[in-house]
């Protein structure tokens, strides 16, 4: 089916949105019916196209029958509109109260309910970049995602609007993720509770992440788009819950990277393929002029299987006018400052069967109890250790990658990031830069099944 292009929020008012997360019934698999959980009945939801220092009040009234919690991903974002697992949006005559689970849930104190809607505040004073906004609840992050409550926010300024790269239809925001179906359409997901309201985790068998057999970019089941011969701007983002994805294109044809999580790049880099971990995003042009009308050109995950190997596919269908180009210089990328610290976070699994947990440093998730202290304004080294693949996220800060095993990062790894793939029994040097507002913020796996499961962990901005 073609590709779906998300439509783009509209304020209610200068700086101000609205918007609902519902459920919708929609036809995601050809003749079936799926209802979907999503940010204004959509899934992905709806693309804020912001700029940035234009503060931004995003009104999140929620009409599930579950609680949410809202979390731009990659945003500086003062720590009360960060999305906190515990900071929760509750429908109004909903009742809600914290049960089971391995997360201090009875400590209420560690809790704040918001009944109907909750306003988050995004002052956006960032560099130009593709962020994403998805549900963080506590315990329960992973299942929701899955139903659909994710979307695009786009950050432009004017250095990136300066360049003379692809723009309007040729700049496109590709959300990229696995899902699993049943037989009617409806969502597969093996939760331990289906009402996600009361038993969090999933079966035993999927306690390494749930991965789906069908690939959908922007809710469509490996979709085509027409273009054409010319230069695009894809926006990749895997918002999978655990699966990785190696990217090429096929036949023929590679990325020239321009941007990483957290914005431009200083110079472009080609790349045949590109690894991307849950969470991680990639600003890259793919040039289609050298291809003849009527060439289809694939892009596949070399690292799926059967259908999962397939993504999408581009059908260039005529040649036309395209007055972009990739500058050999597209940011002034200042360096990182020196670092006044040095924090090791261990991401493992730790306890029997039956009773195992996803850790770090040996500790399940506990809400209030800090595991460092940076101070504002300042960069630290935190070394990041693995017993699996973790893709680590940290809220807030910013870093660039130093070293993987003590060996240079790979070409992947090159920009301001805020989640980097770490492999098994690796150790993963990144120099964090704490910017912008004091508070609590959150470390964790961004395998969201792992992060269900307590791989996470606060740290206190001071």
């Amino acid at each position: 089916m073609p590709l779906p292009v998300p439509e783009t929020a509209v304020p209610v008012r200068p700086g101000q949105y609205e918007i609902v997360q519902r459920a919708a019934k929609l036809e995601t698999i050809p003749g079936t019916t799926t209802e979907i959980w999503g940010y204004g009945g959509t899934f992905p939801g709806p693309t804020f196209d912001l700029r940035r220092g234009s503060r931004t009040v995003i009104r999140v009234r929620n009409e599930l029958p579950v609680p949410t919690s809202t979390h731009l991903h990659g945003g500086v974002t003062p720590a009360h509109s960060d999305g906190y697992p515990t900071d929760l949006v509750v429908a109004e005559g909903r009742g809600f109260r914290p049960h089971g689970g391995d997360h201090s849930p009875h400590d209420l104190s560690q809790w704040t309910f918001h009944h109907g809607a909750r306003d988050y505040a995004y002052p956006l004073e960032q560099r130009a970049a593709t962020l994403w906004y998805h549900d963080h609840r506590m315990d329960f992050t992973a299942p929701q995602v899955w139903r659909g409550l994710a979307g695009f926010l786009l950050v432009r300024d004017d250095e990136d609007d300066a360049l003379p790269l692809p723009k309007g239809e040729r700049d496109l925001p590709l959300m990229i993720c696995d899902r699993a179906f049943e037989e009617d359409g409806s969502f597969r997901y093996p939760s331990l509770d289906p009402t996600l309201l009361v038993r969090p985790g999933v079966r035993d068998a999927f306690m390494e992440g749930v991965e789906g057999d069908v690939i959908l970019v922007n809710g469509a089941p490996w979709p085509f788009l027409d273009v054409d011969a010319a230069r695009y701007r894809l926006r990749l983002l895997n918002a999978s819950s655990a699966r990785r994805l190696q990217l090429r294109l096929t036949p023929g044809g590679r990325f020239v990277q321009i941007g990483s999580d957290q914005g431009l790049l200083a110079t472009p880099l080609t790349h045949d393929a590109i690894t991307i971990s849950p969470g991680e995003r990639f600003d890259v042009i793919a040039d289609f002029s050298d291809h003849p009308a009527g060439t289809e050109v694939t892009m596949v995950n070399t690292l799926g299987v059967g259908a999962a190997r397939d993504v999408m596919r581009f059908r260039v269908r005529r040649r036309a006018p395209d007055d972009s180009r990739i500058p050999k210089r597209l940011s002034q990328v200042e360096p990182a400052k020196a670092a006044v610290a040095v924090r090791t976070f261990d991401f493992r699994r730790t306890g029997q069967e039956g009773a195992a947990a996803w850790t770090i440093n040996g500790q399940r998730f506990r809400p209030g109890q800090p595991l460092a202290t940076p101070r504002l304004n300042t960069s630290e080294i935190w070394r990041f250790t693995s017993d699996f693949h973790h893709p680590v996220h940290v809220h807030l800060a910013r870093f660039q990658v130093l070293s993987r095993n003590g060996k240079p990062p790979a070409p992947t790894d090159a920009g301001w990031k805020d989640t980097v793939d770490v492999r098994p029994y690796e150790v993963v040097d990144v120099l964090a830069r704490f910017e912008g507002y004091r508070g609590r913020y959150l470390l964790h796996c961004h395998n969201l099944e792992h992060e269900d499961m307590a791989m996470m962990a606060d740290f206190e901005v001071i």
